[in-house]
């Protein structure tokens, strides 16, 4: 490991005291040297003091609020400045040549702009190879062997140059989508993504996060479409945007409050309330996001 690191992982973390010490001992482990920098959500468990006391914690960026995943990853673009930018959840833990794999098959492939990684839970389950584009514009986890649409924001390596050329990380997304939106405007400025089921990585799914709560659905719901407002097709966002507000028409019309969270009418009131107020905003994003839109939608939504 005397050759001079090339990526820089960038791992996030908000009140991880019980699996970052696990995370980064793992990145200790790798077969290629790198940079770390660790971006805690000010935290306040005592995970500051135990990135103070490991050897890998590298450069640590403690935010003043819970920027969320996106925020995080932002701040830390800025201060990257190696060829590689490895995006890490904290709850994650990468088996020793995950690093070498991911940098290898961008070696391999000048076209590839990203590589995502092989997430398995901790029953053994793949958990995640990429991402895939479904017929309505949801990015949802890939599974099979293959070219993904995008790349899953849990455990992936990045072109740093080219992530910054294409508008960088939404860091107002907060959470979610943001490997989508951002895979979405890396295809559209012509580069690929990979899949490298050799670059394993064991996910504590959830550990970060709370899967199925009313703010993972709100996160959900409102970032999938200001990302299609974005990426999209003008005909398939504008339908979409469309639908949203219908189906929560006659969730209201039908006074049902049952089902899920993201089919109660307050949060889909929510969301429709931050769209619209972002709205110009995105719309002026928009044109800055150049490439065909009609041509990647019909190679890639829907698509396995």
């Amino acid at each position: 490991m005397s050759q001079q690191p090339r990526t820089t992982v960038v791992v996030v973390t908000w009140r991880g005291r019980d699996h970052i010490v696990d995370c980064l001992d793992a990145l200790s482990a790798q077969t290629r040297p790198l940079w770390t920098i660790i971006v805690d959500n000010a935290s306040d468990d005592g995970t500051a003091q135990l990135l103070a006391e490991h050897p890998m914690s590298g450069t640590i960026l403690r935010l003043d609020e819970n920027a969320g995943y996106a925020g995080a990853l932002e701040s830390a673009l800025s201060i990257v400045d190696t060829p590689y930018m490895a995006w890490l959840n904290d709850d994650a833990a990468p088996e020793p040549r995950w690093l070498a794999a991911l940098e290898s098959a961008l070696d391999a492939d000048p076209k590839a702009a990203a590589a995502s990684s092989r997430l398995v839970t901790e029953e053994g389950v793949v958990q995640s190879l990429g991402v895939r584009l479904t017929a309505d514009g949801h990015g949802a986890d890939r599974i099979e062997v293959g070219e993904p649409f995008g790349f899953c924001g849990g455990a992936a390596l990045l072109r740093t140059e080219v992530l910054r050329s294409v508008g960088g990380v939404p860091g107002d997304f907060f959470c979610y989508y943001e490997d989508t939106d951002t895979s979405w405007r890396l295809r559209l400025a012509g580069w690929r993504v990979v899949s490298v089921p050799s670059a394993v990585v064991w996910h504590r799914h959830g550990a970060s996060s709370e899967p199925g709560s009313p703010r993972f659905h709100r996160w959900n719901e409102r970032n999938r479409l200001l990302m299609l407002l974005r990426c999209a097709p003008a005909v398939v966002a504008g339908w979409q945007l469309v639908r949203f507000w219908l189906i929560t028409v006659k969730l209201l019309v039908r006074k049902d409050s049952s089902g899920a969270a993201n089919f109660r009418v307050g949060l889909r009131v929510g969301v429709l309330g931050e769209v619209l107020r972002r709205l110009p905003a995105t719309l002026r994003e928009r044109r800055g996001v150049n490439g065909n839109r009609k041509v990647l939608w019909h190679d890639w939504a829907g698509r396995g």
